[in-house]
């Protein structure tokens, strides 16, 4: 990623993950001067780490990302890795009954879901085995190669014009009479007229000293990779509480709590190693795909992920100080991001969604909350010993 040496911007962007690289890349569409901040390299944490799944019903956000997934390879002018569709099968009867829910509610929304059963589960899935009890078909949503597409992002941006700065943590964010001036990093002070801070897991450090209470919990996210397999008809498949996708070379990449709590700094995480939970999901993968239980997990990956107390995002642009947005997707940034950039782009150019009703997205929900939430919900870090004995069970 390119260096820089103007020492400020239009608009910073703290966060090179990819919710902040899509913010500032739709900025940049609009003719905006922007810096993106990172104290490490673009999609370091769970950008690039996740399922890469494209299919988030549940926000307000749904329809424009269903809308903008298959044009962001022509819109990027670089390949995502984007495929359409996605099948989520159940191996008991329990799992397919919450199913056949998610397709009511996708069918109300307007999108087409057809009903599977065991035998035409496997056919889109080849290696699914006899214990499939039946599954839904989502013609909409998909999937998308998350390293690929970080580094689209970060590309299509450098494109603009836009500029990041990896290795460049930003240890303080400066205010003069109300408003945001900029943001001090060891490489020195950047002014800007609007700051976005998309931090992931350090932006709750980060906005305190200026007033703003954003409650964040952070824990570790892991996956595992296989060795390539016979490439499916559909790629995209989720069950057994795992998330996932085949990649275009076969490989089977599936992750999926429990996750481990942890208190991360503002340098992040001083190392990323696997943890017992590697074997759970190898187990789990086994029992969604018997005719791949041969394959050898080949590696493992590692992120952080925050999570707000209810689960949900906050994309807001405040009214104090008036010129800072913030933006966290609570652990669902990946398949949302083409939307989130556009609602960050608005928010900061024009003050309000174009596309959609954010409202619940607000930072003001979080006013009353209690100071010990993270005790009250039991999202506490664990001592090491604790962590493998709870992953393990």
């Amino acid at each position: 990623m390119s260096g820089s040496t103007k020492m400020g911007a239009g608009v910073i962007v703290i966060g090179a993950g990819v919710t902040g690289l899509s913010a500032a890349w739709w900025l940049a569409r609009s003719g905006v001067d922007v810096l993106v901040l990172d104290k490490g390299v673009i999609g370091y944490e769970a950008s690039s780490r996740n399922g890469g799944g494209a299919s988030h019903y549940q926000s307000p956000l749904f329809h424009e990302e269903q809308r903008l997934w298959p044009l962001m390879d022509e819109m990027l002018g670089y390949s995502t890795e984007y495929r359409r569709e996605r099948v989520v099968f159940a191996t008991n009867a329990h799992h397919l009954e919450n199913y056949r829910r998610t397709a009511v509610i996708c069918r109300d929304l307007g999108y087409q879901v057809d009903d599977l059963d065991s035998q035409q589960v496997r056919e889109f899935v080849s290696l699914a085995g006899d214990n499939v009890t039946g599954g839904i078909h989502l013609r909409f949503g998909g999937q998308a190669n998350p390293q690929r597409t970080v580094q689209a992002y970060a590309w299509a941006l450098q494109d603009l014009g836009g500029r990041i700065l990896q290795h460049c943590p930003a240890t303080k964010i400066l205010s003069a009479g109300g408003r945001i001036a900029g943001v001090e990093t060891p490489k020195g002070i950047f002014a800007c007229d609007h700051l976005v801070v998309a931090a992931g897991p350090q932006a709750e450090a980060l906005l305190a000293p200026v007033g703003v209470r954003l409650p964040l919990a952070s824990a570790r996210a892991e996956m595992i990779v296989t060795e390539p397999a016979p490439l499916m008809p559909v790629g995209g498949s989720d069950g057994n509480g795992l998330y996932g996708r085949q990649t275009l070379r076969g490989n089977l990449a599936y992750g999926g709590g429990p996750h481990e709590w942890l208190n991360v700094g503002p340098a992040g995480p001083a190392a990323r190693p696997s943890t017992p939970l590697l074997r759970n999901l190898a187990k789990r993968v086994a029992e969604l795909l018997p005719k791949a239980a041969h394959l050898r997990a080949i590696r493992s990956w590692a992120g952080v992920v925050e999570n707000t107390p209810d689960g949900r995002p906050v994309i807001d642009r405040l009214d104090d100080p008036g010129n800072l947005t913030v933006a966290t997707l609570s652990s669902v940034g990946f398949g949302l991001s083409p939307a989130s950039g556009h609602a960050i782009r608005d928010l900061v150019i024009d003050g309000r969604c174009s596309f959609a009703e954010i409202d619940k997205l607000s930072i003001k929900r979080f006013a009353g909350l209690a100071d010990d939430w993270r005790e009250a919900n039991g999202w506490v870090s664990t001592t090491d010993d604790q962590a493998r004995r709870m992953m393990a069970a």
